[in-house]
């Protein structure tokens, strides 16, 4: 190709080289000469070979012949080699040449609209901006190719005060029938959520084409509104419009994002009739296939994998990369790895896809495995792609999901280390590590970096906040977190009664429960559970027993087995036993392991063995593997001198295999949380452990505590 192009380009050149070989001071006449006299003849020929160019090496070759004969001053052909370099993704050089232009050349619109287009489509908005303002102040004015690419830009921006002045252009230069232009206004428009004033350009158009239609429709898509883009959807074939596969991948779009999901479905459907007149894009498959994850139809997502090989989508990388989401939501993680092993060009989104597959289904160590392989292929120079913060985020709650607190921590310092920042989701899993694991200065250093970061105001973290003070018992510092959010959401409130619940503060959590009410929130389930926990902590029983009761009459929501625990537990610490086992007799849903292991420890707290003899033959007919009440039941009837009782318990859960987990608990001393557990003896500071633990038992002793 090189020799080729070289020899083809010199002869095509041949005739009008003598015009480009001038004098510094006749340059200017003859290159204009050339302009006017031999365009036509000249670009049609160079056209053939900048479409012909395929590679980079290739476009430098045309660009150095175009030096070596002074025409790339020419306007037309400087054009041509900056659409050249940006398709190759080559900004800077598309710059380098358009900088190149002398003065004169520049009062070609033809130049403006190629580097303005080429900034445009690698991103580079702002710069994009900057050119339309030196053009404008050169007096050169736009045309119908540089308003829908200014219009774009302005729309990536999200400045509202830019978007009104280039409307003002267009208004002002005579656009404004003009479709193209029209079409990017009400796309514009769509983008910054002014869907109103979409509508009015949209419905003041003299002609519309299916882009306009398609471009509402997806407005309406981006903003969340279903009813909408429906009614659109229908004026337009009300006037005789047939949709496109673009509309019916909006109109499926805005009911998924409102998480529509039947109706999602149905369209689908519906759209599937229609096929012999539209076909069904990747696009629309897409969309499709995380509905399929959510809605949990298996079924639906092999169809859907189905079409995609019947429409030879399964070389569409978005396509692939939905389908390994999919699988994996439905934890069919074999089929999501060979998915992923069949992407030739692994993109970042691929490598997340399947990194949090393996994380959700609780695979926290596959899901690490495939972060390292991720980040060995990048330093091994087999993939450009290295762990973004979504990566990080996945593996570091994978792990802190499966209760490994501790490796969640360490991974979140490599990733500080390796100088990837942290997004809200990232420092609110963190926190929630750090609530559980007690670790306040931890949880404080997160606090200073998410102010320094500027997502203290995140609502997401806020709330991560929230619950790391009050689990740590920094009630202080959450209350005031609390009061610094504006606006409050339910898990806000759910987090300060919980903490206040589990210290023992029962007045303190009824206090904020009621201010919830009286600040318009309605209560869930979670609510109620932390509100009834902090009762029984308390010993707040007719506290309690009101709001249980005020559940369904006053708040609709019918209580399930976990308000029933938290009742069954509040009655039974305060020794209403009877109560409490007539509770569980008339409730109307089936007592689950946690409702008898609940009674069962009041019936150990006040050694009732008659109600305890009764909640045994149920525990023992439950196919659990929870050993908790078992175990508890087992000395239950050692503190009794039932010793053949406390054998054929052991006998029956050694059979089932059941393995009681050792307890746990965690102190955070230097920054640094130390973990004890029941059974291990090996800690480097045991021996001082034991002198505090004997001196507090002692101390206890003397104050007549019951060990």
């Amino acid at each position: 190709m090189p020799n080729a192009v070289s020899k083809c380009f010199r002869s095509l050149l041949s005739p009008f080289q003598s015009i480009f070989v001038v004098s510094p001071s006749i340059s200017h006449i003859h290159t204009h000469s050339f302009y006017v006299t031999h365009t036509h003849e000249l670009v049609d020929s160079l056209h053939v070979f900048f479409q012909r160019c395929l590679t980079l090496h290739q476009a430098r070759q045309l660009h150095s012949q175009l030096l070596l004969t002074a025409a790339h001053r020419v306007p037309f052909l400087a054009a041509s080699l900056i659409a050249a370099y940006s398709r190759f993704g080559f900004l800077s050089d598309a710059r380098k040449v358009f900088a190149a232009i002398p003065v004169e050349g520049l009062h070609h619109l033809l130049l403006w609209n190629s580097i303005i287009r080429a900034n445009v489509s690698h991103g580079y908005h702002q710069h994009a901006l900057q050119l339309y303002l030196e053009m404008r102040n050169l007096g050169i004015l736009p045309d119908g190719f540089t308003l829908p690419l200014i219009i774009r830009a302005c729309s990536s921006l999200a400045v509202s005060g830019l978007c009104r002045i280039v409307h003002c252009h267009a208004l002002q230069l005579g656009f404004r029938n003009h479709l193209h232009v029209v079409n990017e206004l009400v796309g514009m428009y769509g983008k910054h959520g002014r869907m109103e004033d979409a509508r009015q350009l949209f419905d003041g158009m003299s002609v519309r084409s299916l882009v306009s239609w398609n471009t509402m429709v997806s407005g309406y898509a981006f903003n969340c509104d279903s009813l909408g883009a429906s009614a659109i959807f229908k004026r337009m074939e009300l006037e005789g419009l047939q949709p496109n596969s673009v509309t019916w991948t909006s109109l499926l779009s805005s009911h998924a994002r409102c998480g529509l999901y039947d109706e999602t479905v149905e369209l689908f459907k519906l759209m599937r009739t229609r096929t012999r007149i539209i076909d069904i894009s990747a696009e629309a498959l897409a969309v499709m296939l995380p509905v399929c994850a959510t809605v949990f139809q298996v079924d639906w997502g092999k169809e859907i994998h189905g079409l995609v090989v019947k429409g030879g989508y399964e070389d569409y990388l978005f396509v692939k990369n939905a389908l390994i989401g999919t699988y994996g939501k439905h934890q069919n993680l074999g089929d999501a790895q060979r998915v992923f092993l069949d992407i030739k060009n692994k993109s970042l989104v691929s490598w997340n896809a399947l990194i949090s597959a393996y994380a959700e289904a609780g695979l926290c160590e596959e899901a690490y495995a495939t972060f390292l392989q991720m980040e060995k292929s990048c330093t091994d120079g087999q993939s450009p792609v290295r762990p973004n913060v979504i990566s990080w985020s996945a593996v570091i709650g994978g792990f802190a999901s499966k209760g490994l607190g501790e490796k969640s921590l360490e991974l979140f310092r490599q990733m500080q280390l390796s100088k990837v920042m942290a997004n809200c989701v990232t420092i609110s899993c963190v926190l929630s590590v750090c609530a559980e694991l007690a670790a306040l200065n931890v949880g404080r250093e997160l606090h200073g970096y998410a102010i320094r970061n500027l997502v203290g105001d995140n609502i997401l973290v806020g709330n991560g906040l929230i619950n790391m003070y009050m689990k740590c018992g920094n009630f202080n510092e959450g209350h005031i977190v609390f009061d610094s959010i504006k606006g409050r959401d339910l898990i806000s409130w759910n987090s300060l009664i919980g903490g206040y619940g589990m210290h023992g503060l029962g007045e303190n959590a009824l206090r904020s429960f009621d201010e919830m009410i009286r600040a318009g929130m309605k209560p869930d389930n979670i609510t109620f559970v932390a509100i009834l926990s902090a009762c029984s902590h308390a010993g707040l029983v007719a506290a309690g027993r009101n709001i249980f009761y005020q559940m369904a009459r006053k708040f609709s929501i019918e209580p399930n087995v976990e308000h029933y625990a938290c009742m069954v537990d509040l009655l039974g610490r305060a020794g209403l036993l009877k109560e409490a086992t007539d509770i569980v007799r008339n409730m109307p849903i089936e007592p689950n392991e946690y409702i008898w292991g609940a009674l069962l420890n009041s019936c150990r707290m006040y050694r009732d063995v008659n109600i305890a003899e009764e909640t045994a033959s149920q525990i023992l007919t439950l196919k659990s593997k929870i050993t908790g009440s078992i175990m508890l039941l087992s000395h239950i009837y050692a503190a009794n001198g039932r010793w053949d009782d406390f054998a054929r318990v052991r006998v029956s859960a050694r059979t089932k295999g059941l393995k009681k987990v050792p307890g746990q608990s965690w102190i955070e001393v230097r920054k640094k949380v130390y973990m004890f557990s029941a059974g291990n003896s090996v800690h480097l500071s045991l021996d001082e452990v034991y002198v505090i633990l004997e001196e507090l038992a002692l101390h206890m002793a003397s104050e007549n505590y019951n060990l």
